[in-house]
């Protein structure tokens, strides 16, 4: 009954021809009793080209589940990624160390772009996890103002930072490394963009898009969460005992993910966390509570986590935030958001929630 009221959506969309067994197929690939089976698996090139037949599917994955999956994307290998991800992470730390954030080497000037390793220390971290950061930029304004102290105008500088790249003894591997994770930041961000037009036509909000005009700090994190020699007791879960790999949280922002084939990502459905299907060679998109309190909370920012595995563990997370100067005081609605009790535009807002993030994992 579900799929024949949405697909009744659909027909009310102009098609020269749809092929309606191929676009089921598409959408809900096998018939089982998995509690995401009903989460729509969306063909990137109808998500990108703006097909309105998408907007249903993807507003009823996000009400019901708050996630969906892009499929059949043409050129893209997550396995080509996660090899390079694991050589990368498996160079010798001194190697690594060039392209260093700040808070581990001083010669880089970068606070958030570059490797941030983990600290495998039970009592001083709750999450054991390296992360590899790329932005937008590969270059920026070779100086700062420095008559403007108004710290958010430092920080729209700061935003800014180019991206480092590994320079090791091979050069075919830094190439690689650098072309495509350049090109798997654009392809995310693509996504990114295209749900957020998605949203603009189901929700009826023409003026989402114009919140994302630009991105200056989108970020792509490359994770690799070692396995644990010990059990860290803080990363029990408060929620149901779960011993955990990553905290129970909610996203801010729009989050394009990959798990490749990685278990242990877990979403919270009808108050009991649920092993998500892994992305395999696909993506899974999500919003986070800053984004949903804009569009009124008409869907679902959904709380998630990764429980324990017992192997190191990869993924790929890319965050696409409104511009800096995005009004995020007010809802679409004109409803003053949670954030606009404070905050008038995104880059206040992003000060203090990295002033956070690098307490906590730098």
């Amino acid at each position: 009954m579900l799929k024949l009221t949405l697909l009744l959506g659909v027909l009310l969309v102009p098609a020269a021809t749809l092929d309606l067994s191929a676009l089921i197929a598409q959408l809900w690939p096998n018939e089982s009793t998995g509690v995401f089976d009903s989460v729509a698996r969306i063909p990137y090139s109808d998500l990108m080209n703006d097909n309105p037949y998408v907007d249903p599917f993807v507003l009823h994955s996000m009400k019901a589940f708050g996630f969906f999956y892009v499929v059949d994307v043409p050129d893209y290998s997550a396995e080509t990624e996660l090899e390079l991800m694991t050589t990368f992470f498996g160079l010798p730390e001194d190697v690594k160390a060039d392209t260093e954030i700040r808070a581990h080497n001083p010669a880089n000037p970068n606070a958030y772009r570059g490797y941030c390793p983990g600290l495998d220390d039970i009592e001083a971290t709750l999450q054991y996890k390296n992360i590899f950061n790329i932005g937008p930029h590969e270059s920026r304004a070779p100086f700062f103002d420095n008559t403007l102290d108004s710290a958010t105008e430092k920080l729209r500088y700061d935003v800014q930072e180019p991206n480092v790249w590994p320079n090791t003894a091979d050069c075919d591997f830094d190439k690689d490394f650098k072309e495509t994770f350049q090109a798997g930041f654009e392809l995310r961000r693509g996504i990114a963009r295209a749900f957020v037009r998605s949203m603009s036509r189901a929700l009826e909000m023409p003026g989402l898009p114009s919140l994302f005009t630009e991105d200056e700090f989108s970020a792509m994190g490359l994770r690799k969460y070692p396995e644990r020699r010990a059990v860290n007791t803080n990363m029990y879960s408060d929620f149901d005992g779960e011993l955990l790999r990553e905290l129970e949280h909610v996203d801010s922002t729009v989050t394009v993910l990959s798990t490749f084939e990685n278990g242990g990502l877990q979403m919270l459905y009808k108050n009991e966390y649920k092993d998500a299907p892994n992305s395999g060679n696909d993506f899974i998109v999500n919003i986070g509570k800053l984004v949903d309190d804009v569009i009124d909370n008409e869907l679902l920012s959904v709380r998630h986590r990764v429980k324990e595995v017992a192997f190191t563990r990869y993924s790929i997370t890319y965050f696409l935030g409104p511009s800096f100067d995005a009004d995020i005081s007010r809802s679409m609605s004109g409803v003053l958001t949670e954030a606009g009790y404070k905050y008038k535009i995104f880059g206040e807002w992003i000060k203090d929630y990295l002033g956070a993030i690098e307490l906590f994992y730098y």
